[in-house]
């Protein structure tokens, strides 16, 4: 059974299945509905109920108060709906976004590498010889065996690169998710793939010079982001601060060292928080945020930022940013949401991320 969903103030009126959810269906259409934990726990994606009936799902009465179920509200990441629907949500156009429908794919593992001693890199490539269409930046959701649900990963090689999508992954200690990845994921191995997802990518209308400041494995997104721009000829200056605590655990970055070689325009700032202090390293020796204040005098005004990493370095990030004269508008963040840490959803320093 399928029902009518009608989202305004688009006017457009998609398909939703019966169990689907309301962001699940706009998403599959190529509609971005503003959503974040996807857990029934941020409200980040509450609308409006026009007309027609839903059934809630498992939401929190945080979230989702009494009286907004009786005002006809509803969250999309959860709600699911039992008669054609007619729903209100904010919807901000974006001239950067390409709006692209979120589609499933079975894929095989073609590579799998020891990035660091904690990350590995696994490339996936569809059965069916198509190329998952992603924007730089964007993630996709990979559904894993044994009933461990499925898990997020930013894709980490750029947009242009036919056939495969590279992830990189952390391995997280009790995780899981992490755990089957790194210890019982081989090449030949078929996973189901759904994406891509996200609203992290940059605003090249803008046309202003861009700074990337990441940590860990957080490097997948401005990688790819990196690579794109590098790519399609982008003229202003890129500046990738990228932390790690240690040279082992540094990765891809004799490909960045090149990279900077290459385009005058690129320039690639390594930080190290816990480096032996009688090693060979004679780059910054420090955190991200104080990298980049370092790096650009504590002066990022008339950039646009992009960061990607642990909440905590984004917030220190975030802080050294505005401290800097660079503020809300001007800085954008992508964070995986896990009902674990739903409260740190958004950063307290801003209004909304």
């Amino acid at each position: 059974m399928s029902y009518e969903l009608t989202i305004e103030p688009l006017g457009q009126t998609v398909e939703i299945e019966d169990g689907q959810t309301i962001l699940d269906a706009a998403l599959r259409a190529g509609i971005y509905l503003p959503h974040a934990c996807c857990h029934g726990l941020c409200a980040t994606c509450k609308v409006q109920i026009v007309d027609g009936e839903v059934e809630h799902g498992e939401v929190s009465d945080f979230a989702l108060m009494d009286f907004e179920r009786e005002e006809q509200k509803c969250l999309a990441c959860c709600a699911t709906a039992e008669s054609d629907l007619v729903i209100e949500a904010e919807i901000e156009e974006d001239p950067d976004a390409r709006n692209l429908p979120v589609k499933d794919y079975r894929c095989v593992v073609t590579r799998i590498e020891d990035l660091t001693p904690t990350i590995k890199g696994i490339w996936l490539r569809p059965e069916s010889g198509e190329t998952v269409e992603f924007q730089a930046g964007q993630y996709i959701n990979l559904e894993l065996p044994d009933e461990i649900g499925h898990r997020a990963f930013s894709i980490a090689n750029a947009p242009s690169t036919t056939g495969e999508i590279e992830l990189n992954v952390r391995i997280v200690l009790g995780g899981q998710g992490t755990t089957y990845l790194h210890e019982e994921l081989k090449e030949g191995d078929a996973l189901t793939v759904s994406g891509p997802y996200g609203r992290f990518f940059v605003k090249k209308s803008a046309h202003v010079p861009v700074i990337f400041m990441a940590g860990g494995s957080g490097l997948s997104s401005p990688r790819s982001m990196i690579l794109d721009l590098l790519d399609e000829g982008f003229d202003l200056p890129i500046t990738l601060v990228y932390g790690q605590r240690n040279q082992e655990e540094l990765y891809y970055h004799n490909e960045f060292l090149e990279l900077a070689k290459q385009h005058k325009n690129f320039t690639y700032v390594p930080a190290l928080s816990d480096e032996p202090a009688d090693s060979s390293w004679q780059g910054y020796r420090g955190y991200v945020h104080d990298a980049a204040k370092e790096h650009f005098g504590n002066d990022f005004s008339g950039n646009k930022a992009y960061l990607c990493g642990p909440p905590r370095m984004i917030d220190s990030c975030i802080s050294t940013l505005m401290q800097g004269r660079l503020f809300e508008r001007d800085i954008y963040t992508e964070k995986f949401i896990s009902a674990a840490d739903a409260q740190q959803v958004r950063s307290p320093l801003f209004k909304s991320i």
